[in-house]
């Protein structure tokens, strides 16, 4: 079923039609650069939308939330691993709707504790699922490094660009904490698990990331490996809202969720690039779309339960 988070019919329809024990929300823009030229695109969906699905929740009695945050709430650090007791900070309106969200979720819990949360704070999701069947598929022009780097490898662009050459990193390209898709998901199913396990848990936050920072040329040349495509590059200014380094610390996710990143930038690749080389051009439909998402579903159900997705 298709509905739109901000509008709330959309919402209630769904749970009127099942019961729902848990929500994972995933919905949101997420592109940094355009949140900066379009800020009140940003506010309004991101924020919207999150108080609509919580608002709907609450009347159906599904107090357990499961939110996709992001490391862009750090904004630059002034040191780093980040630990999720680091001051917050952002540098971006795609940024601060995500804190806010934050904001908003405390607030309902301290309202209500009968409401369970864990914050997921995402840092660069990269790859995808290893059987080249799903993948990353921008319908528009691609706003994250890997996806555009994919479309170059397969001859649907003819350069890379790279922002920003030269921050105070060891080869002046940004680095960035890149984590697996796949690594991403079983980190939701360890925080839906500590949701259903652990009454106390109150509003919790927990990074997902490896703990290990990677520049952009490391990604590209990782990338150039596992493809063994020439990926030509240009170098333009730094992007608004852009930060110089940011990569996570794990240990909290280690301890409490008894998850860990298996997976390393060579995996990444790999799996990227053998999505892009059976799928060069995306998927040819939605139709197509929801036959690979339903086979995944299949073939990896999470459990017997009902989610809202």
């Amino acid at each position: 079923m298709q509905g739109d988070l901000c509008k709330v019919d959309d919402i209630q329809k769904v749970f009127k039609l099942y019961r729902f024990e848990a929500v994972i929300h995933f919905a949101g823009l997420k592109a940094v650069g355009e949140s900066v030229s379009k800020p009140l695109r940003y506010y309004s969906n991101n924020l919207v939308s999150t108080i609509n699905l919580m608002e709907v929740m609450s009347k159906n009695n599904c107090k357990n939330l499961v939110f996709s945050s992001s490391a862009t709430v750090y904004g630059q650090p002034e040191s780093v691993p980040c630990t999720e007791d680091y001051p917050l900070h952002v540098t971006n309106p795609y940024g601060r709707t995500k804190l806010i969200n934050e904001d908003i979720m405390r607030d309902v819990h301290h309202a209500d504790p009968e409401w369970k949360i864990v914050l997921l704070r995402y840092f660069n999701p990269v790859g995808s699922h290893p059987s080249g069947e799903i993948g990353e598929d921008p319908m528009d022009y691609p706003n994250n490094l890997m996806p555009f780097v994919q479309q170059v490898a397969v001859g649907r662009k003819e350069v890379l660009t790279v922002f920003g050459q030269d921050y105070p990193t060891r080869d002046g390209t940004g680095i960035r904490d890149y984590i697996h898709v796949m690594d991403l998901a079983s980190g939701h199913t360890k925080a839906l698990d500590k949701l259903f396990t652990t009454p106390d848990i109150g509003c919790a936050v927990y990074n997902l990331g490896t703990g290990k920072g990677t520049t952009v040329l490391e990604m590209v040349a990782a990338f150039v490996k596992a493809s063994g495509k020439e990926i030509p590059l240009k170098y333009a200014g730094r992007r608004p809202g852009d930060c110089r380094e940011v990569y996570a610390a794990t240990e909290k996710a280690e301890k409490e969720l008894g998850w860990r990143a298996k997976f390393g930038i060579a995996d990444m690749c790999r799996d990227q690039w053998n999505w892009a080389k059976k799928n060069p051009y995306g998927y040819r439909g939605h139709q197509e779309l929801e036959v690979h998402a339903q086979k995944f579903i299949k073939s990896e159900p999470l459990s017997n339960r009902h989610w809202a997705l």
